[in-house]
Parts: structure tokens; sequence; C-alpha cells
């Protein structure tokens, strides 16, 4: 299960190229991408990924007095939050840079917004040169999930990811559930009741603060992103879970984060999202 000995590992600032060989060689380890761009930790080769695109803040500097969105604007429509909620899992890649500045959810060509959200995003366009170099980040990410997800299935045969995203519940004119899981782009078929199986468990958590946790399928997204579209394009063997959570863990009208319920949900998902891919290996690893 790759070559790990239970003892602390530093995170190490890594290139492209050096993460990639890790991959290859099923090295366990922590790392930054050596642009701050993205992290990724191996704990273990496992037959499951963690991801959070949208957890991270950063917005180079360079890009602040052209920006119109404000700093809460950004926090509003990102994911915070996401890759904690699944640290304690063996595979986890996140998102460090804010998807004001490239959104690793969207194709390369819609990567970076002109407007965002109804709003213009920035005073007057990008140059080409500052375009290029977010641009550059986003396929750099994809060049690491592309031989992530390609090792897992060379050693297991197959691959399940969670696809962790948050969503802004208070701007809806309706009840929304605090789970949803976006289905729209995977083989239904193939996985439906895989699917049926994680909303099931979602639905059963037990948060704090008097939260009822409720799951739906396609009820207020449907599983769109690129991240998905991607890995499903390219590889046959893998389902990415599009699961997101309603933005129950926090205040997002004043920006508080509330530690306690962030913290529930990471101590349920370490066991039930263990537990599904436990379940999901058992019921599709003879492809």
């Amino acid at each position: 299960m790759g070559k790990f000995d239970n003892r602390i590992v530093l995170m190490e600032r890594l290139s492209i190229e050096s993460i990639i060989e890790n991959i290859q060689n099923e090295v366990c380890f922590h790392a930054v991408a050596d642009d701050y761009s993205f992290t990724i930790k191996i704990d273990s080769y496992v037959h499951y990924v963690c991801g959070a695109v949208h957890d991270g803040h950063q917005f180079r500097k360079e890009l602040w007095s052209n920006c119109l969105h404000t700093e809460y604007d950004r926090w509003y429509e990102e994911d915070p939050e996401t890759k904690q909620m699944i640290l304690s899992h063996p595979i986890v890649i996140a998102g460090c840079d804010s998807r004001f500045e490239y959104d690793l959810n969207r194709i390369p060509e819609e990567a970076v917004f002109e407007t965002a959200w109804g709003k213009q995003l920035w005073r007057k366009p990008l140059e080409s040169s500052l375009k290029q170099t977010s641009l550059e980040k986003h396929a750099n990410f994809y060049k690491v999930v592309q031989a992530l997800i390609a090792k897992i299935e060379e050693k297991f045969g197959i691959c399940v990811v969670y696809d962790m995203h948050s969503y802004n519940w208070q701007r809806w004119d309706r009840e929304v559930p605090t789970w949803n899981l976006g289905t729209s782009n995977i083989d239904n078929d193939r996985f439906g009741k895989t699917v049926e199986v994680w909303r099931q468990s979602l639905s059963e958590m037990k948060l704090p603060n008097g939260i009822h946790s409720t799951s739906k399928i396609n009820d207020t997204f449907q599983g769109n992103g690129y991240f998905l579209k991607y890995i499903t394009k390219n590889f046959k063997n893998t389902l990415v879970l599009a699961t997101e959570i309603a933005k129950v863990y926090c205040d997002e009208y004043n920006q508080i984060i509330y530690p306690e319920v962030v913290y529930a949900v990471e101590s349920e998902l370490k066991t039930r999202l263990t537990e599904h891919a436990s379940m999901f290996y058992k019921s599709h690893k003879a492809i």
C-alpha cells in the first residue's frame, strides 16, 4: 500500500515533475506545488481520492488593484473548509488559489472569469501574460490529477473520487438539502446504487447546533464541474461523486466559520466516507 511507516511526514515544496514522479513510484508524501497553487498528500495508496478544488482563497497581489470584487465577495463564492472536512483521508488534493483567479472546476477556456456571479470582475481586461500564469497553474493541476488517477486505476482497477464542494444555501428561496449529489455526468446505470448508498449515509449524519442532515440528488446542482468531467472522460473505471454541503458550517453573511460544525462533518466523514469507499471497492473491483 505504498512506502509509508507511520512517521511524521513533513510537507515539501515540489515541482510538478517531482510530484508526478513520486506518484508514479508510489512514494508517500505531503507536498505543495512549487508555485503554491495546490497541495497534495498521499499517506498510503488506496482506491479512493478526496478533492477540494474550491477550498483555496489565495489571490495574487498583482491582481488586487484590478479586481472589482471584494475579499468578502470572493470568500462568499469559494468553498472554505472543504479540505479540512476530508483531511483525515489517505489521499487529498486541494486548490490553494481562489476560483476568482482561475477556476479549477471549469474548462481551461473559461477558467479565468471576465464576470463572476453577474458582476464584472476586472476594472480593465487582464493582460495576456497575467491570464497565462493562471492557466499554467490550471494545466499543472490536471497533469497531477491525470497521473494520480492513472496510478490508482493501474493499482486497483477502479477508483472513486469524493469531489467536495459547498454552496450558499441562504440565497435560495426554497428549502434546500444539507447535502446535494450531482450525478448528471456519471454512469448512473453502473454506479446508481453506489450513489444512493452515499446519499443515504450523508442523510444520517449527526451534526451540532440543531442542524438536520438532509440529502438529495441533483436538487441544487447537477454535477457539471470540469474536475468530474475531466476524470470521467479520461478514466472509464473511476466514479466521481460531486458532493456539496450547504454552508451550514458558517455564517455566510458575516464571514464566520463554525469550527464545531466543521469538526463534526470531518469526524462523520472519517467513518462514513471510509466505509462507503470500502463498499464501492467490494462492489466494483471485478471489472
